[in-house]
């Protein structure tokens, strides 16, 4: 199965090279305007690109933990665990006209059951907002919700999730309001 290209976000604003077997969560059930929240069919693994308004009071490598801990006080994690932060180069994404900074990091968090996270934060400063994707992987031994275990699928990888960042792609910038 392809990976699902050019696959359209936030109404067309953005699109990405989604992985092979992503559910548009969107379809099953609400979801704020600002995310855009994908599933695996299989496992527990999740996708969520987030537009979030810039937070320019944290610069560079503190501006990724800044949202990932975020995200873990958001989930109520029992704890949080950083492993690595490092930045993206900027002529790798589709988006470098409009990126001043880009930053990777993985890390984990304890929610109902550890999970690992991997987050690219994309800094448009130009258009006053953060654009966080993250990869949710929880434990390789979870299965599906949707009780889909009879389809074969192998699970998302890194390279999955860095074709979601890198092909990302911003194609009316009216979606921030006026400039």
């Amino acid at each position: 199965m392809e990976p699902t290209r050019d696959y359209p976000l936030f109404g067309g604003a953005f699109s990405a090279t989604l992985p092979p077997g992503a559910i548009d969560i969107s379809d099953l059930r609400p979801i704020p305007d600002n995310q855009e929240v994908f599933c695996h069919r299989v496992t527990d693994q999740s996708l969520i690109v987030e537009l979030l308004e810039l937070q320019a009071h944290v610069l560079g490598e503190a501006a990724a933990r800044y949202h990932f801990e975020d995200v873990g006080e958001v989930q109520e994690a029992r704890a949080v665990q950083v492993e690595a932060v490092q930045p993206i180069l900027l002529e790798n994404l589709a988006l470098r006209d409009c990126c001043e900074e880009a930053w990777v990091l993985s890390g984990k968090q304890q929610v109902a059951k550890d999970v690992t996270l991997h987050q690219a934060l994309l800094r448009l400063r130009q258009y006053q907002t953060d654009l966080l994707l993250t990869f949710n992987q929880p434990p390789p031994d979870n299965r599906s919700s949707l009780g889909l275990d009879n389809v074969s699928l192998p699970p998302w990888s890194l390279g999955d999730f860095e074709q979601l960042v890198t092909s990302l792609t911003l194609h009316d910038p009216n979606i921030f309001g006026p400039q």
